[in-house]
């Protein structure tokens, strides 16, 4: 470290290159009594010194609690969300999707959860008086090509979808502009997408959110039944990388996850992970469940629920674990402009086949 460009006394800085300090860890990591014993130093100029070299390597402006009191750092409350653009679905999520950590959405195929994901790449692109983050999202695709038409589709109904919102305030934001889409074939490609090519949009302040659809196809296809501890290596590798950017930006991480079948028999030792009676489990096992901060489940029922003369298949969406919220779930259907929950009077549910 260049102890020169420091605002500190000659005297300071001749102390501590005399202790052969060569690094702002060498001072940041020894304390104050330690610090004066090896460079001779007063308590006042070691206190001088760690201030220094502190604002010096720190990252960002440091937030005091009064400014999170007088709620002038929302990012950081604990309380912020990312809405998911319906009431209902936000009251089960107190909110939305917690800023920081991973929300994993797992679910059978056909049962919605790119919808979800979709939907939340518009939510985000909001100002914060709307649910939120004034800023684009990233969409990692690793199996199937990414639904254009579908995005196409939700932009367009957008005003069915949010009637609580002006016109204008729609209609200014350039949706399809802010969403960026990674295709991803394989781990190596993966990793370095959220490694390089991610940080670089979320450090331009070019999206707040990150779309992971789906995470279980690559580590399921590229390891054997036999290579478990391999795999769970490069799954702690990829959520290590996933956790830095979200705490880092402050931006939510969307991971869709397969599942897979339970098989029946005697198995005490068998983990759940939350879901009691349940025939499918979230895909990749305990490795990865102990990187998922928010479990979420989504089913797709029997029946069909009517909203304005059309009609949707019955989904319920469930909370397995979350650190904020208890059990809970709600019934919930994709029409058009999106993915609406159904409030417990407001339609009418059919028991046929849609």
């Amino acid at each position: 470290m260049d102890w020169e460009h420091l605002d500190l006394n000659p005297r300071i800085i001749a102390g501590v290159k005399k202790a052969n300090c060569r690094s702002a860890k060498d001072i940041l990591c020894v304390s104050g009594p330690d610090l004066q014993r090896l460079t001779h130093l007063s308590k006042s100029d070691v206190q001088r010194l760690h201030c220094a070299v502190a604002a010096a390597v720190r990252n960002s402006t440091p937030v005091t609690a009064l400014q999170l009191i007088k709620g002038e750092c929302p990012a950081l409350e604990a309380g912020y969300r990312l809405s998911l653009a319906c009431p209902v679905l936000d009251r089960l999520m107190r909110g939305g999707l917690p800023l920081r950590g991973i929300t994993e959405l797992a679910g059978e195929s056909a049962a919605g959860k790119t919808q979800f994901g979709l939907q939340l790449c518009l939510s985000v692109q909001y100002p914060r008086e709307n649910g939120g983050l004034s800023s684009g999202a990233v969409y990692i695709c690793t199996e199937d090509s990414f639904p254009i038409k579908r995005l196409r589709q939700l932009i367009t109904q957008q005003p069915r979808l949010r009637p609580d919102l002006p016109s204008s305030l729609i209609n200014s934001i350039r949706f399809s502009d802010n969403i960026y889409i990674e295709h991803t074939a394989d781990l190596e490609s993966l990793q370095a997408c959220v490694s390089q090519r991610v940080p670089v949009l979320l450090k331009r302040g070019l999206v707040r959110l990150v779309v992971v659809d789906s995470v279980a196809a690559l580590f399921r296809s590229e390891f054997q039944a036999d290579e478990a501890i391999k795999r769970s290596r490069h799954l702690l590798t990829f959520s290590n990388a996933l956790h830095r950017l979200s705490h880092c930006y402050g931006a939510p991480v969307l991971c869709v996850n397969q599942v897979t079948d339970v098989v029946d028999g005697p198995n005490p030792g068998r983990c759940d992970y939350g879901l009691v009676e349940s025939k499918v489990l979230p895909a990749l096992g305990i490795a990865w469940a102990n990187q998922v901060m928010v479990r979420l489940m989504l089913r797709r029922l029997e029946g069909c629920v009517e909203s304005e003369e059309r009609s949707s298949a019955v989904r319920k969406l469930e909370v397995v674990f979350a650190p904020h919220l208890p059990r809970a779930d709600c019934l919930c259907g994709v029409w058009e402009e999106g993915v609406r929950g159904i409030p417990d009077d407001g339609l009418t549910l059919q028991q046929q086949s849609c």
